[in-house]
C-alpha cells in the first residue's frame, strides 16, 4: 500500500533527519535565541535585550570593514576559481600521454591542510628572504611587504585561495565534460567550427549546471575558510584581511562576547542565504539540464 511505502522512506530518512536537526537546525534555533541576548563577560546569566545586539553591529566600524573585506574577498576569489577550474578540467581532459600526473599536479593544492598552505605562501610573501621578493629583486623592483600592506594583503590572500581552490572545482567540471556527448564536437569539427565558438556555444552552456554548483560552493567557502588568517595576518594589518567568520572567532573566544558574535552569525547565515538564492535564481535559468 502507498501509506507503507511513505512510511518505510520516512524511516529510512529518519537518520539523516535526526542528525540534520541536532547538528544544523537546533544550533542554528539556539544561534538566533542567543543573539537576542546580552551574554558577556559582564553578566553572570544572558540578559534579553531584543535586536541591540544587531544595533550595535551597525555602529561597529569594525564589522562594516570586515563585511567589505569579505564581499571583495568572494568577488575576487569566486569567478577567478571558477575560470580557472574550467580552464584547467578542458586542458586535463585531452586523452594526452602523462596527463594523468597533470591532473594530479593540479588537485594536489586541495589535498594539502589549509594550516600548510597557508605556511607555503607566508613563506612566498615573505619580504627579503621570501620567493616572490626574491623574483621581484631579481626583476630590477623595489621589494614589498605583501601582506603587512593594506593596500596588498587582500589581493595576496585571494591570489592564495584560487590556488587552493582552483584545483578542486577542476573535479567537477572534469566530470561535467565527460558527460557530454562526443557527437556534439565531432559534428561541430565537420562543420569547420572554430575551437571557441565550440567552448561558446557548446562545452559552456552544457556545464552551466556544474558552474551553479561551483558557484554557491565557491561563495561558501569564500566566507568560512579563514584558517589561512590565524597563520598569515591573524586580520590584520588594521583589520584590512580580516574576514567575517574570523572577526566572530575573535568576538566569542577573545572578547567573550556571546550574544554579539551570536548576531554575526546569524547575519552572516542570512547573508550566504541571500547571496545564494540570488545565484541559484539568476543562473537557474541559463542552466541547460539535458
Amino acid at each position: 500500500m502507498r501509506w507503507k511505502t511513505n512510511v518505510f522512506a520516512w524511516l529510512l530518512l529518519l537518520p539523516s533527519l535526526v542528525f540534520l536537526f541536532l547538528f544544523t537546525f537546533y544550533p542554528i534555533a539556539k544561534t538566533i535565541r542567543l543573539s537576542l541576548y546580552q551574554a558577556d563577560l559582564a553578566t553572570s546569566k544572558p540578559l534579553f535585550v531584543g535586536v541591540d545586539n544587531y544595533v550595535r553591529l551597525l555602529d561597529d566600524s569594525i564589522f562594516l570593514k570586515v563585511l567589505t573585506n569579505n564581499l571583495w574577498f568572494a568577488l575576487g576569489t569566486v569567478p577567478a576559481s571558477i575560470a580557472l577550474a574550467m580552464v584547467m578540467a578542458v586542458f586535463v581532459n585531452k586523452a594526452t600521454r602523462g596527463i594523468g600526473l597533470v591532473r594530479a599536479a593540479f588537485f594536489y593544492p586541495t589535498v594539502i591542510p589549509m594550516i600548510a598552505a597557508a605556511n607555503i605562501w607566508l613563506f612566498i610573501y615573505t619580504p627579503e628572504y621570501g620567493l616572490l621578493s626574491r623574483a621581484v629583486t631579481a626583476l630590477g623592483a623595489s621589494d614589498m611587504n605583501w601582506l603587512g600592506s593594506p593596500h596588498t594583503v587582500m589581493w595576496a590572500l585571494i591570489v592564495m585561495m584560487v590556488w587552493k581552490e582552483a584545483g578542486y572545482f577542476m573535479i567537477f567540471y572534469l566530470a561535467g565534460l565527460q558527460n557530454v556527448s562526443p557527437d556534439l564536437y565531432e559534428s561541430a569539427y565537420v562543420d569547420g567550427v572554430s575551437r571557441w565558438t565550440i567552448f561558446r556555444k557548446i562545452t559552456f552552456p552544457l556545464l552551466m549546471p556544474t558552474t551553479l554548483f561551483v558557484a554557491i560552493v565557491a561563495l561558501t567557502n569564500s566566507f568560512k575558510l579563514v584558517d589561512h588568517l590565524m597563520v598569515m595576518t591573524k586580520g590584520g594589518p588594521d583589520n584590512a584581511s580580516s574576514l567575517l567568520l574570523y572577526y566572530i572567532y575573535e568576538t566569542a573566544f577573545s572578547f567573550w562576547d556571546q550574544g554579539v558574535a551570536s548576531a554575526l552569525t546569524v547575519v552572516m547565515i542570512g547573508l550566504l542565504l541571500l547571496l545564494s538564492a540570488l545565484q541559484f535564481f539568476g543562473l537557474d535559468k541559463k542552466v541547460h539540464y539535458q
